[in-house]
This record gives structure tokens, sequence and C-alpha cells, in this order.
């Protein structure tokens, strides 16, 4: 991989692209997505699992690892304000 080809910011990283998986964890979010908010993290955290495998999408395991940890850490909390 040369210079052009990669950021230098974990770009190695990502999975190949894999538009089945991607509609697949899609289907499942919109599935289990309902009125409580148990269910809208889970549909949530779903959808940003699927972003690895969307070749739309320029994240990495590590980069969707992270967002998730917030995105659970928020939930804990309550609230979008920091400690």
């Amino acid at each position: 991989m040369n210079d052009d080809e990669s950021s230098g910011n974990g770009d190695d990283d990502r999975l190949p692209d894999d538009p089945e998986k991607v509609a697949l964890l899609r289907d499942v979010a919109d599935e289990v997505r309902g009125d409580s908010g148990e269910s809208k993290q889970v549909a949530a955290i779903l959808y940003r699992v699927s972003d690895i495998y969307d070749p739309d999408e320029e994240t990495t395991p590590e980069h969707v690892y992270l967002n998730v940890r917030n995105i659970l850490r928020i939930r804990e909390r309550g609230t979008l304000e920091r400690d």
C-alpha cells in the first residue's frame, strides 16, 4: 500500500466490504427497534456495526468499538453531559 492509499489512521484495519452483511445487520436492527430505550440502543449498535462492512462508510472496527462504548457510557449516565 502506498502513501496515497492509506491515510495513516488505521484504514488498513477495515474489513472487506460486504453489502449482504450490511443489509442483514440493518434488517435485524429494524426488527429489534421498539419503543424502549434498550431496544433503540441495540438497534443503534447494530447499525453502527453494519458500517464496518458498508463500502460507503469509512470506519474501522476500532472506531466502531469506541463509538459503541461511548453510546453505552452515555446511556449509563443518562445524559450527554460529561462529568
